[in-house]
């Protein structure tokens, strides 16, 4: 067996904060504190109307909105001008209180005014109870991924002057953590490569005090991560796992797991180049995974946190492994491979028979693991899995509260009998294209015994084009969702 060839490491871009690089500006930069001063332009939050009475709009600016039919349509904005021309505020239409992005309450629509607004400091001139939702909103639609080409406003911002209340550092970390996964899904292979992958779990745990090891190249036989090693040895980026360790030691124990695979060619069984193109973001699940960690440590949860990325490239070569050969595993279970493309499964398993050792109180999967949950949810919409009947009542609503959605899906169990093998414990696909993302979800069960609950999120890690929360390009669905579940349930 050949050695995985090495390369040269490629530069890693950081800012004055220790994260990759892809804006002029922070997240931090986006907002104000402090009290309200006559510089800070009102900005009215108004649904589908007829008429504005229930603001305080001067009857000027309720004449002005008349006559540019504006009635509170959702996504609408109109700029108002003082008596010189000069700005004095804004309107934004929030529909009739259904439209979110995807899903979830109507105020998430001031993430469009937040890259679209002229440059001003703006307060919310209407009372609401989702003041911080509101302000989080801002905050991820004002994102731009500008690290190939210069910015189109690399100086003066909109900004949102916080309103009273809301907790800052919260507000700020979670941004932050979100356009920190959104930059690792969108830059390109050729920038974000297993070793890539690394440096930004070494940047997190930097930032935050945490601890990082990690088992790389042929050290993987010798450490029993056999399935990793053979998905990711044709590759000449070597693979690894990288395994990220922060917290409280008496607190319950938070393992994430996230697929990190840099590019997926597919190996010997080929994608075709169309499935190619997006195969960038097939790491998606590790950029989530780390968005997560980086939210529960920016906002110190009571909680041990570890974090494992098995990462590796899915490349074609000699040594790719092949259709029909036996892997065996960590846990001991071999596993006969009926399709070299269903790899994300297999790093994930080694994965998972770690982080089952410590017999954690919570395993949560991340991946872009299968078409299937795409085919039956489309790509707004991830499916997760769980046998926790609680967290899979409480999950759901608590994402599209905050509009970061997703739907679960059954571990049925009379699909486990398709994942069986003639020659081996078992196999990495069912040969036929029914219930793809219940049996993969089936094939990481059989590989977590001791935990006290698990969940897989079945993620498609893209927006297909932009809406108020963000433009085109990566997002780590789910870790929003699942920070909102477990700050209730740490902080309660």
């Amino acid at each position: 067996m050949q050695p995985p060839r090495k390369l040269a490491p490629r530069a890693t871009h950081k800012n004055e904060n220790g994260m990759i690089n892809t804006t002029a500006w922070t997240a931090s930069d986006l907002y104000e504190t402090g009290d309200n001063t006559p510089e800070h332009l009102p900005l009215w939050l108004i649904p589908s109307c007829e008429n504005f009475d229930n603001t305080d709009l001067s009857p000027a600016h309720k004449e002005w909105l008349a006559t540019q039919k504006f009635k509170g349509q959702a996504r609408r904005i109109v700029t108002l001008p003082g008596p010189d021309g000069r700005l004095v505020g804004a309107v934004l239409g929030l529909g009739d209180g259904t439209v979110g992005d995807p899903s979830g309450p109507s105020e998430l629509l001031i993430g469009a005014a937040a890259s679209a607004l002229p440059p001003a400091t703006y307060r919310l001139a209407n009372a609401t109870d989702q003041a911080e939702l509101l302000s989080i909103a801002w905050g991820l639609g004002a994102y731009a991924f500008t690290r190939y080409r210069k910015p189109e406003n690399s100086g003066q911002r909109a900004r949102l002057k916080l309103p009273e209340g809301v907790d800052a550092q919260r507000v700020i970390n979670t941004v932050e953590a979100v356009w920190f996964g959104r930059d690792l899904i969108t830059t390109p292979a050729s920038d974000m490569g297993p070793d890539e992958l690394e440096q930004a779990a070494h940047l997190l745990a930097t930032r935050h005090g945490a601890t990082v090891s990690v088992t790389k190249g042929n050290d993987l036989l010798i450490a029993n991560f056999p399935m990793i090693h053979a998905v990711g040895r044709a590759s000449p980026r070597a693979p690894r796992l990288i395994d990220l360790t922060w917290g409280n030691a008496t607190g319950p124990l938070i393992t994430l797991v996230g697929k990190g695979i840099t590019f997926d060619t597919g190996g010997l069984d080929i994608k075709p180049a169309s499935g190619m193109l997006l195969m960038k973001k097939d790491m998606g699940g590790a950029a989530t995974a780390l968005t997560l960690a980086h939210m529960i440590m920016g906002q110190n949860l009571n909680c041990r946190l570890r974090v494992l990325i098995p990462a590796a490239e899915n490349s074609i070569a000699g040594d790719a492994f092949r259709p029909g050969d036996i892997l065996k595993s960590r846990a001991g279970l071999s596993v006969e491979i009926g399709n070299t493309d269903a790899e994300g499964r297999l790093v994930l398993a080694d994965a998972l028979a770690l982080a089952d050792d410590e017999s954690p109180d919570s395993i949560f999967v991340f991946a872009t693991l299968t078409g299937a949950a795409r085919s039956a949810l489309g790509p707004d919409l991830p499916a997760f899995f769980t046998d926790d009947d609680q967290l899979g009542q409480n999950l759901p609503t608590h994402a599209a509260s905050i509009g970061d959605p997703l739907w679960r899906m059954p571990l049925w169990p009379g699909y486990k009998r398709h994942l069986d093998s003639d020659i081996a414990d078992m196999n990495n696909v069912w040969d036929t294209p029914f219930a793809g993302a219940i049996t993969a979800a089936l094939f990481l069960r059989r590989f977590v015994t001791k935990a006290r609950r698990f969940a897989h999120f079945d993620l498609y890690g893209w927006r297909s084009s932009a809406r108020p929360l963000g433009p085109k390009g990566g997002e780590p669905q789910t870790a929003r969702a699942v920070m909102e579940q477990l700050r209730r349930e740490l902080t309660s």
